[in-house]
This record gives structure tokens, C-alpha cells and sequence, in this order.
């Protein structure tokens, strides 16, 4: 790429600042100009931060902070970022003068009056807002990403502010805590406790982090580093079985990202804390990082598939210590850098611990459905995209940036060669340390090391949207092929062309022969096939590592499940959906037959778990409910007789949650009633708490439900934090439309939407499809309250909330809501719209394929 580009690129802000004539806009959030203005301003920034923290989850939490920093000129006022209440905020220092407090648009101004050129000090007392600090009955926990931490404490929230932090917290005396620093000191006075963190690393706002509460607190050694880790998980049987796997998976995961970046494990903490029903898989916090409990925690009757996700999510938050933590991103549009880094080198990780075939398949099963699901709708966003204002960031993340971008990533390493790729990321690190970068600042660096021209691969695979369809021609002469053209185009929108290098296979009675194939323009005549014996068939995209919707060869569907490679046959599984869905190759109600003959055929659990998968979406999303009520009996005895010839355990249990999922007919009921009753699985299968509260759940759906069952698994639930989670449930399953209609009500009160991935569960029952006919006057309400959850909630709850809501739908009347309420709002925020138009395209899709 050329080097005057990116110098010029990356001078621009300087060139903007220079000749800037006034101070930015006092507008709410954190926008971009706001951002560049302080950037080139502030350096050197402290934060002393003290919070007082009552037992009681609603009383105010009194706070103080100092703020140090250095200011390169004191020509205009300074904004700090605060999204609270005036009333909020007392006192107030700048440099030793107390001065009124100016307080506008989410925003304190520091009057340039006031400051001076070279070293400032701010002090403000004030009270803590709530709704970052994720408060309940006996514990809390910060999570300010994007851009919360304004929410809790004036801040520069921007990620490329980083900042020392030295925190000081009071607590009740029964609580135990993990900050991003390591403990100095402890005082216990009358019942509370205070705990004074040594100053931490420098971090952006995003990445300061503390949770207190009623937590186990164990340290033990990961690696050579002595390692914190809090929990509340009273399962003595999964603690047993999960300590030594986590701290390993730890272990592993610091080891080799270190080794690969050659890049020691960068800060002075390493520390964990496991979070009942957080809002994410995990989340990155220097010193402590909080992971979603019931992944770290598992037991005997956990799936391979549940342990590989432990590994994955663990080496995912490990990776973002040099990815994201170390060098951080300059602003939020490149958010999908540090996901991407994270879960490419978690992939690495996984690759490194299961070996090349187990990784393959893995993530191919793991990255490529997800990315698709997205890709494939008018909604798809590009992995890079536009941001004004961090207000907004949270409308950027989704499957894009966590699915597509390590698959982007993937074609980049192969494109450059695994060592190129290598020592670019390590100059990137070592370059940007302890700082901040951008996309063009890595892409410029990895274009050095590349013999290919990186500025149009760029372009197509990361600031544009969509996916190549590709389709072939092939002409014999006799039993030999003559000829092969492979050519590609558009899903929709302009013509584009995607380079990209995949695998085709053609298969014959007692070999295979595997080509690469290198396409970088519309068109390609593959010259190595010409005078090859004919095959019996051609498998498209076989090493499953090419992104598009690949052209199906419909003489291999007989030999299906003979074929020997289980990446193969995942990919040919995914490429016969995706066809599906496109209306090419085959129908709904073939693919369905097609893939249940599979599920006593397919032994690779990873395989199988990506056909069940297809099963349910093809028999609730893509058949009738006349059809559906067809052929539900025969469906249910394949998956029975699937389940009890299978001969894995794990197997056996992805096939019995695949029968709980779909199955409509009373015998079927009784055969799951009697299980959940005596709590007495099928033979060779392991069934938890949580199986059996999901299968009674699943069995209060149905119209022959016995009315006592929730309320009979609710007494077998000890776990506090999970009885309050069933609790929460339990109205959104009733059989009485009225609690139905309650519940929904009840989510107009953000206090109700605290625990988002509890509300995310509730939406899936309250929205299943043996509901709809009562539920879908929901949606029109649901879509109206999209603003408010995108402005109060997390940064996934919006899309959650949509997908949970609407992605089951198959009626006419829904599908006319959506189109209503976009065509009564024109102008509507754009990110938000795109994230309606991914959750609704099963719906209109399937408007096409079936009606």
C-alpha cells in the first residue's frame, strides 16, 4: 500500500487541530471532534477515585475523585464527560480555586480561566450514578464499555485518553473485591471495610474496572503469575471439576500469546472474576476480567462443545491483553480490531491445544454460520464502520466484527504467509505499546511485510459489506474434463470482487484430489483440472476456510455421509443452508429429510450439533405450521431412534435437546414429563439444574402441560442467583396470557431490564413460535421501545433484544408490523434500522420460499 497514503492519513487530525479557531460542540456523548480536540490537548492523565458502597443495592453511593493532567494549551474551556444529574455533582475544584459548576449536555466545563498550560489538578465530590455499576442485593460490578464509565464518574471517556487509576473503595465488611491493581492495604472499621489499590497500568476509561460483593475469593498460581479469582457458584460438584481447568486454560493461553507476539504478559495483575447471568461471555479488564459464570463452571454431563467454549472464551479475554488492553484502539469504529485479534488468536490457542483438524472444524462451525447470518441480510454492516459519536458504539458490534472479521482475518495470514503476518503483528505491538492505533496504522505496518497489494483486498473484505455467490461450469471429453470455469458475484448491492483463496475437491471412488484455488477476479478458468479422470462429484469450498454461498454439486448428496473428512461435510452441511435460504439447489422440506436422515449417521459431535441446529431453524423457521403438524411425529421418532443408537454421551445429549426443542405430540410430552419427573435421563446421558429447569421450561410451552412443574423445579433450585433467574423466567412461560401480557408490560421499566440476559431468555419463550398468535402483538411495541434499549441497555442487548423478539416469526401479519413501523420512520437511526433488517430476515425470507 502506499506509504504517503498513510502518512497523510494519519497527520490529518494534526492538520485539523492546528488550524482549529474554536472549542467542539457541547452536544451529548463523546463525538468524534470532541475526542480529536482532547487528544491533542491532554496528556498524562490520573484519576484518584473514592466510592463509598452501602449494603443496601439502592442507597446512594457517595464518591470523590482527583483528576490530574497535563494541558498542552489553555485557549478554550475543557469539557469532562458526565451523563447524570446536575444534582449529582458537588463540590468542585480546579487547581485549588472551589468554582461553580457549569453542567450542560451531559458534560462539566472547566473554565480555560481556571486551567493553565502544563500540569492541572480537578477535584469533585459527587454522587456515583448506578447504571454501569450493575448493582444486586449482595454484589455489583462495573462494566463501562463503550462508553459508561461517564455514567458512574466524570471521566475523559475516550479510549485513546488512557490513564492511570489509583482506587480506594469502602465496602460492607462481609464482601470481598477485585480491582484492575493489586491491593496496598486493608482497613475494617465498625463492620467496613476499606481497600486502597496500588495505582494501576494505563488503560482507557472502557477497561477500569472493580466488582465487590459475596464472593468466594480463591488465589492460586496461573502459570508464574499469582492470580485472583472470585466466584459465587455454591455447586461444590462444579467447582471441583472447574478450578484446575480454569486456571489452566489461563496458563495455556498467557503462554502461548506471549511466545507468539514474543511479547511478555504485558501488566502487573492477572485476575478473574465469574459474573451469575452477565450481560457477555467475558470482558477484558486488566487485573479482572469477568467471565458469565455458568460458561467457567461445568460438570460431568458438560458437552465437548461446552468445554471448547470455556477454552475459547478464556483464551478470547487472554488475547486482549496485548489485543485491545496493551495497544489500545484509537476510537470505536475500530472496535472490530481488538474482537478480531481476540478471538483470531483464541482460535490460534484452540490450534495450538487440539491440532490443525480439530481447530479447523472447529472453526469453521464456531465462525461461519454466525458471520453468515448477518451477512446474508439488507442490514449486513461492513467490519469497519463509521462512527460520530460514542453514544453510538454500541450499535457496532454484533456478529460482523466476532465472526466475519476472524475469517477476513484468516484469508489475510494466507494471503501474506504465516510468518509475514507474525512479524508485522509483533512490530505492530511493539510499536504502539501502552498506547493507542488504528486499522490504517496496522494495515500500513502489515503491507510492508506483504508482497500483495493489500489496498483492494482491504476495500472489499473490510469496508464493504456482503458475501460472493459463486457458480461453475464444467465441459468433459469423454471420461475426461475439458474444461472448468469457476466465476462469482454480488449477493445484492454493486458489482464487486472478492479475492480470496479456497479449496475444491473432486472426489472419486477411492481418492480425492484437493486443489487451491486462487480467485481474484470475476471470473476464473481453472487451467490445473483440464485432462483430469471425471469425478463422481465436486465439493466446493471443502477445506471450509473460503466465505461465500458455494456452488452445489447435487451428485454428492447420495454419498453424503461417507464422506470421510468431518470439515468437509461441515461445509457442505453450511453450503446446502445457505443455498436454502438463497432459493437455489434445494427446498426447505428436501434439506429438512435430507439432514434428518443424517442424525444417527453423523458421529463428529461438532457436526452433529450444527445438524441439530439445522433441523430445529428448518422445522420452526422454514415449514408451515400445517406441515409442521404433518410430519412433527415422524421427526420425533427419527431424533428418539437417533438419540439411542448413538453411541457418544455427548452425541446422545445434543440429539435429546434437539427432541426437547421441536417435539409438539403428547407422546412425546409424556416421554420428557416422565424424565424431567424422576429426574432419570435416557441411558448414557448426563442431565444438570440447568438441563432439567431448560426442560421444564420447554414442557410448560405445551398445551398438555401439567400447571405445578414450574413451580415444583423451582424447589429443587438452591443456588440463589439461579432461583432468581427462574423467578424472572417463570411469567414470560405461563400459560395465562395475562402474566404473559404483565411481563411484556413490566420491560418498559429499564429496573426490569437489569439482568439483559435473563430478559433475552424470557423474550425467547415469551416469542415462541407455539405462542405467536398471542405474542406477535408484542412486536409492534418492542420495535418502539428499540431507542430507549439501545440508549440504557448494554452494548449486544439491542440486537439480542430484536433477535430474541422477532427471528422466529414467520407470519404475514409480523412481517407487515416491520414494514409499518420502517415506513412510518424514515429517518430513523440507521445503525438501529440495520440491526432491525438482520433480525427480521428469516421472517421476509421465508415469505419468499414458502408462501
Amino acid at each position: 500500500m502506499n506509504r504517503l497514503f498513510f502518512s497523510c492519513l494519519l497527520l490529518f487530525p494534526c492538520i485539523c487541530y492546528a488550524q482549529r479557531q474554536s472549542a467542539p460542540q457541547i452536544e451529548r456523548g463523546v463525538s468524534r471532534d470532541l475526542a480529536s480536540f482532547r487528544k491533542h490537548l491532554i496528556k498524562d492523565i490520573k484519576y484518584k477515585l473514592g466510592f463509598n458502597v452501602p449494603a443496601d443495592r439502592n442507597a446512594t453511593i457517595l464518591a470523590s475523585e482527583a483528576i490530574s493532567f497535563s494541558l498542552q494549551s489553555n485557549k478554550y474551556p475543557i469539557q469532562i464527560d458526565f451523563k447524570g444529574e446536575k444534582a449529582q455533582l458537588g463540590k468542585l475544584q480546579i487547581n485549588g480555586r472551589v468554582c461553580n459548576i457549569r453542567y450542560e449536555n451531559e458534560h462539566i466545563l472547566l473554565d480555560a480561566a481556571l486551567l493553565q498550560q502544563g500540569a492541572n489538578n480537578v477535584q469533585i465530590e459527587f454522587i456515583a450514578g448506578s447504571a454501569a455499576l450493575n448493582r444486586n442485593s449482595d454484589y455489583l460490578y462495573t462494566l463501562f464499555v463503550p462508553d459508561r464509565a461517564r455514567t458512574v464518574f466524570p471521566c475523559f471517556d475516550q479510549p485513546d485518553l488512557k490513564a492511570i487509576f489509583e482506587l480506594k473503595l469502602e465496602i460492607p465488611g462481609t464482601w470481598n473485591v477485585i480491582a484492575n491493581a493489586a491491593l496496598k492495604d486493608s482497613l475494617v472499621v465498625d463492620g467496613r471495610k476499606t481497600y486502597s489499590f496500588a495505582p494501576s497500568d494505563k488503560i482507557s476509561t472502557y477497561l477500569f474496572s472493580f466488582a465487590a460483593g459475596k464472593f468466594n475469593s480463591l488465589t492460586k498460581m496461573a502459570g508464574k503469575y499469582k492470580t485472583q479469582f472470585l466466584y459465587r457458584e455454591t455447586d461444590q460438584t462444579k467447582v471441583k471439576l472447574s478450578i484446575d481447568s480454569i486456571f489452566a486454560a489461563h496458563t495455556d493461553a498467557v503462554n502461548f500469546l506471549a511466545s507468539w507476539t514474543n511479547v511478555p504478559y504485558p501488566f502487573q495483575k492477572l485476575g478473574f472474576v465469574a459474573i451469575p447471568d452477565f450481560q457477555f461471555g467475558g470482558m477484558e479488564h486488566v487485573g479482572a476480567v469477568q467471565y458469565k459464570s455458568s460458561t467457567l463452571f461445568l460438570d460431568e454431563g458438560a458437552t465437548r462443545d461446552q468445554f471448547n467454549g470455556r477454552a475459547n472464551l478464556i483464551s478470547h479475554e487472554t488475547a486482549h491483553m496485548w489485543f485491545g488492553d496493551l495497544v489500545g484502539i484509537s476510537w470505536f469504529n475500530d472496535v472490530w480490531m481488538k474482537e478480531v485479534f481476540a478471538n483470531f488468536m483464541a482460535d490460534k490457542v484452540m490450534e495450538n491445544l487440539t491440532g490443525k483438524e480439530s481447530f479447523n472444524l472447529k472453526f469453521l462451525t464456531d465462525h461461519f454460520p454466525a458471520a453468515y447470518s448477518i451477512d446474508r441480510t439488507l442490514g449486513a454492516n461492513p467490519i469497519r464502520q463509521d462512527l460520530d459519536n460514542l453514544n453510538q458504539a454500541g450499535s457496532l458490534y454484533g456478529n460482523i466484527i466476532y465472526h466475519k472479521a476472524p475469517i477476513v482475518m484468516r484469508q489475510l495470514e494466507r494471503l501474506m504467509g504465516k510468518e509475514n503476518f507474525q512479524s508485522g503483528v509483533r512490530e505492530y505491538l511493539k510499536k504502539y505499546a501502552y498506547s493507542n492505533a488504528s486499522w490504517p496504522d496496522l494495515i500500513s505496518i502489515l503491507n510492508k511485510h506483504s508482497k500483495v497489494d493489500l489496498l483492494n483486498w482491504n476495500t472489499v473484505w473490510v469496508n464493504e459489506t456482503g458475501r460472493p455467490i459463486f457458480d461453475y461450469s464444467v465441459s468433459y471429453t469423454g471420461e475426461k474434463i475439458k474444461a472448468m470455469n469457476i466465476s462469482q458475484r454480488p449477493e445484492y448491492g454493486a458489482k464487486k470482487v472478492w479475492p480470496e483463496i479456497f479449496e475444491l475437491s473432486l472426489v472419486y471412488p477411492d481418492y480425492i484430489k484437493r486443489l487451491n484455488v486462487n480467485i481474484s477476479g470475476e471470473t476464473l478458468n481453472l487451467k490445473e483440472v483440464a485432462g483430469l479422470p471425471k469425478p463422481l462429484f465436486v465439493v466446493f469450498n471443502s477445506g471450509g476456510s473460503g466465505y461465500g454461498v458455494w456452488p452445489l454439486d447435487m451428485q454428492m448428496l447420495p454419498a453424503l455421509y461417507t464422506i470421510k473428512s468431518h470439515v468437509m461435510r461441515a461445509s457442505v452441511y453450511v453450503s446446502l443452508y445457505e443455498n436454502m435460504l438463497n432459493g437455489r439447489s434445494i427446498k426447505p422440506a428436501v434439506l429438512l429429510d435430507l439432514f434428518s436422515d443424517g442424525l444417527v449417521k453423523e458421529k463428529e459431535e461438532l457436526n452433529l450439533k450444527l445438524l441439530t441446529g439445522y433441523v430445529c431453524s428448518l422445522f420452526w423457521g422454514y415449514t408451515s405450521p400445517e406441515d409442521r403438524g404433518k410430519m412433527s411425529a415422524r421427526l420425533e421418532a427419527q431424533l428418539w431412534s437417533a438419540l439411542e443408537r448413538q453411541v457418544s454421551p455427548n452425541n446422545k445429549k445434543l440429539l435429546l435437546k434437539a427432541y426437547q426443542d421441536i417435539f409438539i405430540n403428547r407422546d412425546a410430552y409424556q416421554k420428557l414429563a416422565y424424565i424431567w419427573k424422576l429426574q432419570q435421563a435416557p441411558a448414557g446421558i448426563k442431565l444438570t439444574e440447568d438441563d432439567y429447569t431448560a426442560l421444564a421450561f420447554s414442557l410448560s410451552l405445551r398445551k398438555y402441560a401439567d400447571s405445578n412443574i414450574l413451580a415444583q423445579q423451582l424447589e429443587r433450585i438452591n443456588n440463589p442467583d439461579r432461583r432468581k433467574r427462574f423467578e424472572f423466567i417463570v411469567p414470560a412461560v405461563s400459560s395465562d396470557p395475562k402474566v404473559r401480557d404483565d411481563f411484556f408490560v413490566s420491560l418498559a421499566e429499564r429496573r426490569n431490564r437489569g439482568k439483559e440476559s435473563n430478559v433475552v431468555s424470557a423474550l425467547y419463550y415469551l416469542h415462541h413460535p407455539l405462542r405467536q398468535e398471542q405474542s406477535v402483538k408484542y412486536l409492534k411495541k418492542s420495535l418502539e421501545m428499540l431507542e430507549e434499549i439501545q440508549e440504557t441497555g448494554d452494548i449486544f442487548f439491542p440486537q439480542s433484544w430484536l433477535q430474541a423478539s422477532f427471528s422466529s416469526y414467520q407470519s404475514r401479519e409480523a412481517m407487515n408490523i416491520v414494514s409499518d413501523f420502517l415506513l412510518a420512520h424514515p429517518d430513523y437511526n440507521p445503525k438501529l434500522k440495520a440491526k432491525i433488517l438482520q433480525a427480521v430476515d428469516p421472517l421476509f425470507r421465508v415469505q419468499k420460499l414458502l408462501y
